[in-house]
């Protein structure tokens, strides 16, 4: 029987018995991982070296078009997976997103490296969120840490191996063109399989929902933002906890090589570092999001909050190499406690009805962190310099923690 007459009396949910497709599902989301990747050490050193801005709010300006235009296509991404499929949404952000990195590479000015950087926020915004959706569709609800986990694990373990060989090219070849190389071929690979061996999963979120006997109330999508963001206390807490989690990476994207270039570490070390706390935290989901399954979500975000403020202020508060190895260790392990963990809470609060347009709710306030922690960063970084930056962001992290912990009910 083909996919397109596939109904629910032939699909069945689990991860071992959709383990094709799910692998499949992993490995493009390396690649969409990848895309990241390839910014994350060399192009704010294009801002600084390359086109010799000064300003680190100016710098920082790629990192805030990609994070707003990400929050909104994630804001819409779980509405057009309801109406197009999950499949169509996929294909269509990575065809946004190939051409990316060829406009990094020709860019002749700064304008170019943020008008990428709008692109890569669509193509981010809808291929990242319709793996994990899918993902999340294909396993059920016995597994979604662990599915979540393995998701977040090849994107941001992609994320970090990125970083480290794009800081090696370019210590070897230059900034560019040889390290965004790497970026070509993530969006022809992803692309290419995306169009040709993805199949959809709509027909397991029928099969699930038709497993539930309460049934759901329909739902508005300003009923489902409003849910998502403010009225559920779980899902606030999530998505709170999202936004500055985001915004103290969106902060360290922008911040850390400046502020590394600045006491005397050269771009492979940098490299090193840029790439350390994505590797751990992409690694570490694989524990994470298994054990948040087991024992339960809560703990694990108000703990990997805490950790990554402890990670944040030791950035600050150090000058040496190997103390900053161990930060970015601690900003690592911290996320991978957070994110499968707020991605489970909010699948875990949401009907599967409503559950891909709540997630995209969700991820519309955590990718919104990007922009503002670059944006609060390089204000904060031209007034008081860079130390001063990490430390408030830092305290937020810190504070977003105490939230959680006092508003957020464990689900069962």
């Amino acid at each position: 029987m083909n996919s397109a007459s596939t109904t629910s009396e032939t699909v069945v949910l689990g991860l071992k018995e959709n383990w094709r497709q799910f692998s499949l599902l992993v490995l493009i989301n390396a690649f969409v991982g990848g895309m990241v990747g390839i910014e994350r050490t060399v192009v704010p050193l294009i801002g600084s070296e390359t086109f010799h801005i000064e300003s680190t709010t100016l710098i920082t300006s790629f990192i805030i078009s990609f994070g707003v235009v990400k929050a909104f296509a994630n804001l819409i991404s779980g509405q057009l997976a309801d109406s197009w499929g999950r499949k169509r949404v996929l294909i269509v952000g990575w065809l946004i997103g190939l051409p990316v990195p060829f406009m990094i590479i020709a860019a002749p000015n700064w304008e170019w490296v943020i008008a990428a950087n709008v692109l890569l926020g669509l193509s981010q915004g809808f291929a990242w969120s319709m793996t994990v959706i899918m993902k999340v569709d294909l396993v059920g609800p016995k597994s979604r840490g662990l599915a979540v986990g393995l998701n977040e694990f090849a994107g941001y373990l992609a994320v970090g191996l990125t970083a480290f060989l794009t800081g090696y090219l370019a210590s070897r070849y230059g900034l560019r063109p040889a390290p965004i190389y790497l970026g070509v071929l993530y969006a022809i690979a992803g692309t290419i399989l995306s169009i040709l061996v993805v199949r959809d999963t709509r027909h397991h979120v029928r099969l699930e929902a038709s497993g539930i006997t309460k049934e759901a109330s329909p739902l508005s999508f300003r009923e489902v933002f409003m849910l998502t963001s403010f009225k559920d206390r779980n899902l606030f807490s999530a998505s709170q906890a999202g936004l500055v989690n985001n915004l103290n990476d969106g902060m360290s994207w922008g911040i850390f090589p400046l502020f590394f270039t600045t006491l005397g570490l050269g771009v492979e070390r940098i490299g090193i570092l840029k790439a350390v706390y994505p590797v751990v935290w992409g690694i570490g989901q694989i524990v994470t999001g298994p054990l948040s399954d087991r024992w339960g979500r809560k703990g694990l975000i108000v703990a990997g909050m805490w950790v990554q403020a402890a990670g944040l202020v030791l950035t600050a508060l150090t000058g040496r190499f190997e103390w900053w190895f161990v930060a970015s260790v601690l900003l690592g392990l911290g996320t991978a406690m957070v994110y499968p963990s707020l991605i489970a809470a909010v699948s875990d609060a949401s009907h599967p009805t409503w559950r891909a347009r709540s997630l995209s709710v969700y991820r519309f306030w955590r990718d919104l962190g990007y922009a503002i922690g670059a944006l609060a960063a390089g204000l904060i970084a031209d007034s008081f310099g860079f130390a001063a930056a990490i430390l408030a962001i830092g305290a937020l992290t810190f504070l977003s923690g105490l939230i959680v912990a006092v508003t957020m009910r464990e689900h069962r």
